[in-house]
């Protein structure tokens, strides 16, 4: 005999779960600023302080950058989405900085293909999935491409010891993981629950190939404004690097960065600790690395989480599959 929960029962635990994801992302950000090993939070904001950091043009920019970055984000996903169903900039703010709070402590920010779906009825969930995959591949493969001939000027530039056998090793290994892999789905009737490689591979190739474009300008803008916002932190910090030098390194380390599993809550962990081998290089001090990255994770993810809780304590399941 099936039991069904009463209406407000259910209201109660939907709204329990909303809070729930929120104090969750509250707690994991002052963890990871309040218990760093690697940088102590006072000596943090006492450092911040004695490089004039919070000055009122510094902010300003900051912020600008920042908003910008997250500006063709939601752009970008406005866009490739109406192919699914088209949606307002409001919507798809909603749904991208809601999807940042809740994937904030989920590994690999796979919580972002659930929290963006729901938004959507049932039958249309499983291609908003494909749809946000796509668009984290675009962003992904702007940081290989423009990483991959930023670590050759770097590799050139500054010589870094590299055990190119060990290397090659890897990369062989990793080449024939894939295609074993690829093989084993070519060869089977390979589905996710019910979502077969026959209908992905058709959706894929349907999707038009404009939006892509549009899709990729919007992904090579953000990782231009990123990147920009860390060589200007750089400046502020006083670092003798010029812009392409400073580009140089920064295209390596996030291309390094991005390719270490990590949860993305400690994606700074992840960064600050490529970042100081690459830096080092450089004669940057350590410190003023881990800062930068600090203040990165702050600015582009941080604060736009904080507004994302908004958006998941006013979501309303019913609601939100009328409006859209």
């Amino acid at each position: 005999m099936m039991y069904s929960l009463p209406y407000k029962t259910k209201q109660f635990f939907f709204v329990l779960i909303k809070l729930s994801i929120v104090v969750g992302a509250f707690y994991f950000i002052y963890q990871k600023l309040a218990n760093n090993d690697a940088l102590n939070f006072s000596d943090f904001t006492s450092f911040l302080l004695k490089n004039n950091i919070f000055s009122t043009k510094n902010i300003f920019f900051l912020l600008i950058l920042s908003f910008f970055n997250w500006f063709f984000e939601i752009l970008k996903w406005q866009h490739l989405v109406s192919f699914i169903k088209k949606i307002s900039f409001k919507n798809a703010m909603e749904q991208s900085l809601g999807a940042l709070t809740v994937s904030l402590f989920t590994p690999n920010r796979i919580g972002e293909y659930g929290a963006k779906a729901i938004y959507y009825t049932s039958n249309l969930r499983k291609r908003i999935m494909l749809v946000n995959l796509m668009s984290n591949l675009l962003q992904m493969s702007v940081t290989t491409i423009l990483g991959v001939i930023g670590l050759r000027f770097y590799i050139l530039e500054y010589d870094p010891e590299i055990n190119y056998y060990k290397l090659s090793r890897f990369l062989v290994l990793v080449l024939l993981t894939l295609l074993l892999v690829g093989f084993g789905i070519t060869k089977s009737r390979f589905t996710i629950k019910g979502f077969s490689l026959e209908k992905v591979k058709r959706f894929v190739v349907e999707y038009p190939k404009s939006k892509l474009l549009l899709g990729f300008l919007f992904s090579v803008i953000r990782y231009l404004i990123f990147s920009f916002q860390f060589c200007m932190l750089l400046q502020i910090f006083q670092v003798n690097l010029s812009y392409l030098n400073a580009m140089t390194i920064i295209t390596s380390m996030y291309l390094l960065a991005s390719i270490i599993p990590t949860i993305f809550i400690f994606d700074v962990i992840i960064k600050g600790s490529v970042a100081v081998y690459v830096f080092s290089l450089a004669d940057v001090n350590e410190l003023v690395v881990l800062s930068i990255i600090t203040i990165m994770w702050l600015l582009n993810f941080v604060i736009p989480s904080l507004f994302g809780s908004y958006y998941v304590l006013d979501f309303n399941f019913q609601k939100s599959q009328d409006k859209i």
